[in-house]
């Protein structure tokens, strides 16, 4: 029996774009990895992305440009893009498609996976549970972070969503058990990048992260690339070695935009806004890869973090991300101190399942819930306040209002280098709610009361 052997294609028929078309093919398949070398002996990547009787389109992973068709060697693996996986990763910073570019020797692993990644079988998925602990008190208490959920990061143009996220990837943790980070960002500018690897500097020394850096001067499509390689080593530690691992993808705006980019260099019809018609889909295949699988003890819990154009919620890649998410946290420049979290269009839906005892703490869904329903109250008062005047409020709205003041500054306001324990939040959280009449506090129990509240009866 012979051995395959590779067949090197020297009909380049077209170059458009990140595009290469190639002609006379034969037998290769959707995905499938191949291998460019040009007329300088240069060796670039790329990904099939369709093929047509003898002709296959090519995206180049490192792009067209200082290409001559007519010297340029095409061939196909056979199989598509693997990449090595294990405990390598960790502690490494690499671009956009998992090269190293901290100065370390390549990334090996015992095994390797394919990057397009395997759907989960959805009779072994778990629900997920157990919080994951972000050290942000605005996240950890009204809107918590449950492992194997994927929620997003919505943020107005010009909010410091980047820093947030980086802020959320360097004190994250899972309460003492086997804890990982993998950071995958894309489009950043080299100040930006700069930025986040300081901050995640020292859990990536001490081999707890990966960091993935995708620049915007870096071809576009590497970026399509970058979120499904984080997810395919995630996937190896989670469930091959039994780690909890949160996945951070920012920003997602970028990878859409890529998206369209590549969308239009193949000439397909556009959809809103010109993405192109699968981009729910396209997205989905990336958010669904979180999760747990029964009889693993791990997960992968993903947190994109997207820019709204214009601030508008309603714009094609944050609208259908909150169709495939299980919550959002809203930034936006009405919550004055930083984080800029705004509690109210904020919602966690896996948050039952990761809070109360044995949990975080009994009373922490009636907490957050008391605090949702003081912040609405005193919304409403404050849009009273405008039209009539503050002093004509009423004793109660005044106090309502007050303690809004005291959630800002008390609980929301946090620094960007503050890592909170679940303790600190929850005091500050019953500080807020002292604000109020003991009378006023409904939704929690004469237990809880007694134990947390801080003010008069």
């Amino acid at each position: 029996m012979t051995a395959w052997a590779p067949v090197e294609y020297t009909g380049v028929a077209e170059l458009r774009g990140p595009l290469m078309v190639v002609q006379g093919v034969r037998d290769a398949g959707w995905d499938e990895y191949a291998t460019i070398v040009l007329e300088s002996g240069e060796r670039r990547h790329g990904l099939v992305l369709d093929v047509d009787h003898d002709l296959a389109v090519v995206q180049v992973l490192e792009g067209t440009g200082g290409v001559r068709a007519e010297a340029t060697r095409v061939t196909f693996t056979g199989s598509p893009l693997r990449i090595p996986v294990g405990t390598g990763w960790q502690g490494r910073v690499c671009n956009g498609r998992g090269r190293p570019i901290d100065g370390g020797p390549p990334i090996f692993g015992d095994e390797s996976a394919a990057v397009a990644g395997f759907p989960m079988n959805p009779t072994l998925r778990e629900p997920p549970a157990e919080p994951v602990i972000t050290g942000v008190s605005a996240i950890d208490a009204l809107t918590t972070l449950v492992r194997g959920q994927k929620m997003a990061i919505f943020a107005e143009g010009g909010l410091p969503h980047l820093g947030l996220a980086a802020q959320v990837a360097a004190q994250a943790h899972a309460g003492g058990t086997p804890f990982s980070v993998i950071f995958a960002a894309m489009g950043l500018t080299h100040a930006d990048a700069a930025t986040v690897r300081d901050i995640l500097e020292r859990r990536s020394s001490a081999a707890e992260l990966t960091l993935l850096l995708n620049l915007a001067c870096d071809p576009v499509i590497e970026r399509l690339l970058t979120p499904r390689i984080a997810l395919t080593v995630a996937e190896h530690l989670a469930f091959a070695l039994r780690r909890h691992v949160l996945v951070v993808l920012a920003d997602m705006t970028s990878y859409c935009e890529a998206l369209r980019e590549v969308s239009a260099a193949r000439g397909e019809i556009p959809a809103r806004r010109a993405y192109p018609g699968y981009l729910y889909s396209d997205l989905a295949s990336i958010y669904e890869r979180c999760g747990r699988i029964r009889g693993r003890a791990g997960s992968v819990t993903v947190l994109p973090v997207l820019s709204m154009p214009a601030g508008d919620i309603t714009h094609p890649v944050p609208d259908l991300t909150g169709y495939i998410t299980e919550g959002q946290i809203l930034l936006t420049r009405e919550a004055v101190p930083y984080p800029h979290i705004d509690p109210l269009s904020s919602l966690s839906r896996m948050m039952r399942a990761g809070v109360g005892a044995g949990r975080t703490r009994p009373e922490h869904l009636d907490l957050a819930a008391q605090i949702q329903a003081g912040l609405s109250r005193a919304r409403q008062a404050g849009e009273l306040a405008e039209l009539v005047g503050e002093s004509a409020l009423s004793p109660a709205d005044r106090r309502y209002l007050t303690m809004a003041e005291a959630f800002r500054t008390h609980l929301l306001a946090q620094r960007p280098d503050e890592a909170r324990t679940l303790e600190e939040t929850f005091e500050r959280a019953w500080h807020v709610l002292s604000t109020l009449p003991r009378r006023d506090l409904s939704m929690l129990s004469e237990e809880a009361l007694d134990a947390g509240y801080q003010g008069r009866t």
